[in-house]
């Protein structure tokens, strides 16, 4: 299912539709019900990047090897992102970070870290407000382009991976996104790791879902991704997966 099957499916059933009104006179009323179906539709094919409506998103790695991808969103975060660093570090484990433009101000230094550490850095928008996807082509690329020159100023790297606000996909932004040449980066597990869910809650519905090719959604802005982190790290290493970079899991480039 994609935004051009659906629209095509529309498009045939109101042509029906009118056929049958115009031979048989069934009332035009009848429109509700594929209009419904329609928007339907679109509201999860827009909601749900998994869903892959209006893009080719990268939501897991079809692979054998007991191998998966940790990431993290909205940073950096002054509290929390060192504190997940220092995790990665003890565990000798790569991650990739999707920051926030507006964010970075103030938070260069955990940027160089990420960098240095060996960590890969992603775009996800420059304000991630809760209007953000209803703006144009263009107020996308802004979005992107301004949190791209933040991080080049700082590691002098060019992102190549966009991990839309929210997961949410629009034309506009596939559009922008392809414009600049960025890969468009979903997930496999969502934790919902700044939920009121307990630690414990959230680590079970990570576990449970793990599977080789898996990318693990986290935040490294809520206390409860500490915890979170280490018992999952714990239990994929107990269970004999190997946790990887974005980069070697689904064979792209992070950087231009």
């Amino acid at each position: 299912m994609t935004f051009k099957s659906t629209s095509i499916g529309f498009i045939i059933a109101i042509i029906i539709i009118g056929m049958l009104h115009t031979i048989f006179g069934i009332s035009l009323s009848w429109l509700v019900l594929p209009a419904g179906v329609y928007l339907a539709l679109i509201v999860y094919g827009s909601a749900s990047i998994q869903s892959s409506f209006y893009a080719q998103p990268y939501c897991y790695a079809n692979v054998s090897e007991k191998e998966i991808a940790l990431s993290f969103d909205d940073g950096p975060n002054r509290q929390y992102t060192p504190q997940v660093l220092s995790i990665l570090a003890q565990y000798n484990a790569p991650a990739t970070f999707f920051v926030i433009g507006k964010n970075i101000q103030g938070n260069e230094s955990i940027l160089k870290q990420i960098d240095a550490e060996g960590h890969s850095i992603g775009n996800h928008s420059y304000t991630h407000s809760f209007l953000v996807d209803f703006k144009s082509v263009q107020g996308f690329k802004n979005e992107l382009n301004q949190t791209a020159e933040s991080v080049y100023k700082i590691i002098g790297k060019r992102m190549k991976l966009f991990r839309p606000p929210y997961g949410v996909t629009t034309p506009d932004l596939v559009n922008a996104a392809h414009v600049l040449n960025y890969s468009i980066i979903g997930w496999s597990i969502r934790s919902f790791d700044t939920t009121p869910a307990t630690v414990q809650s959230i680590s079970r519905r990570v576990q449970t879902q793990i599977k080789p090719g898996a990318i693990i959604l986290l935040h490294d802005s809520s206390d409860k991704t500490i915890q979170v982190l280490q018992q999952t790290i714990d239990f994929a290493k107990d269970n004999g997966y190997k946790i990887v970079s974005l980069e070697q899991l689904l064979k792209i480039k992070v950087y231009e």
